[in-house]
């Protein structure tokens, strides 16, 4: 047979045969990504949406990009260690912690996953990193550094209350962060002759303890940290206060939003988005050492009209003007 009719004879054989056979390419493995919140997850839905939002900008699709272990100490924070060592036995690529105490538990459980924090009060003074310009471990994140903080909040008390000479600090007293912060504010109120005690309000029965203190010490004013495990007590903090007649500075809008008085705080949805910033480009080959820990850049004071009005308050014009939003 010529070479010719060779070749037509196979390019028949071919047609008959149908279409060429494709090999399946193998599909791309899932990203693993792992989380650890002290808190539920109702309590932070509307967060981790926006970071999942981000997530998605980027050009990842859950259940097809990437997979997220999620786990929630529940505002049990004696379950953070044994949390976050079941994570780092599960080999994720990154693992995103929220808050000081839940950052400390994964540092320690692992010196080579990466991790992106979220919230962690003052890493440098936490032991978490180095610097923020290089962290120089496996650690990085958003933080709300303190100082830039409780000087705001004393200072707003003071405007408010200038008569203010007992001040009570509610808090986690079971995170060394939150401790952190009381010793700074602690220590800003001293010049000002005025007396500071740390609070817990973990639980309801521990709130209604500190409420209860606090009318037995006569005190003239209060601050409530923008712990997690705390805000769960929210309404009952803010009815408590409104018994006791006395002002308060929150530090997350969400107390403003039940009836609080004010709030000074940092943009907390803000670092959500932020850190899927960092969980991308740690994904893409960055080390977490490489990335520098932000700070917390965006502040608001938000102010309830109506609680502002029962206390029968002045709110005098240099607070006045730097109101972000009032409540109605």
């Amino acid at each position: 047979m010529k070479r010719r009719d060779t070749i037509l004879a196979l390019l028949a054989l071919s047609a008959a045969a149908g279409p060429p056979l494709v090999v399946a390419q193998p599909a791309k493995p899932l990203r693993r990504i792992a989380t650890l919140d002290d808190s539920s997850e109702s309590s932070r839905a509307i967060q981790w949406a926006l970071f999942r939002k981000r997530l998605r900008e980027l050009g990842y699709t859950e259940a097809k990009g990437y997979v997220v272990e999620a786990r929630w100490a529940r505002t049990q924070a004696e379950k953070l260690p044994a949390l976050a060592a079941e994570l780092v036995a599960l080999k994720p690529e990154v693992i995103v912690t929220i808050g000081t105490t839940a950052a400390l538990a994964a540092k320690r459980a692992t010196l080579s996953i990466p991790i992106v924090s979220i919230g962690a009060f003052d890493p440098i003074r936490m032991g978490l990193v180095r610097s923020f310009a290089r962290p120089e471990g496996n650690l990085t994140g958003t933080s709300i550094v303190v100082v830039d903080l409780v000087g705001k909040w004393l200072e707003l008390l003071r405007e408010i209350a200038p008569k203010a000479k007992s001040i009570a600090f509610l808090t986690n007293t079971d995170n060394p962060g939150a401790l952190v912060a009381f010793r700074e504010f602690q220590e800003q109120a001293k010049p000002f002759g005025i007396a500071v005690q740390a609070l817990d309000g973990r639980n309801r029965n521990n709130v209604e303890r500190a409420f209860d203190i606090m009318t037995r010490d006569g005190v003239d004013a209060f601050v409530v940290t923008a712990s997690s495990i705390i805000m769960d007590q929210r309404q009952q903090i803010v009815e408590a206060a409104a018994r006791l007649r006395v002002p308060a500075v929150y530090a997350r809008r969400e107390y403003p939003d039940t009836g609080g008085l004010m709030s000074y705080g940092a943009d907390i949805d803000a670092l959500y988005p932020r850190a899927a910033d960092y969980v991308h480009r740690i994904l893409q080959g960055a080390r977490p050492s490489d990335l520098p820990f932000e700070r917390a850049s965006v502040f608001r004071l938000v102010v309830n009209a109506k609680a502002v009005k029962a206390l029968g308050l002045a709110i005098p014009e240099s607070v006045r003007v730097r109101v972000d939003e009032v409540i109605q």
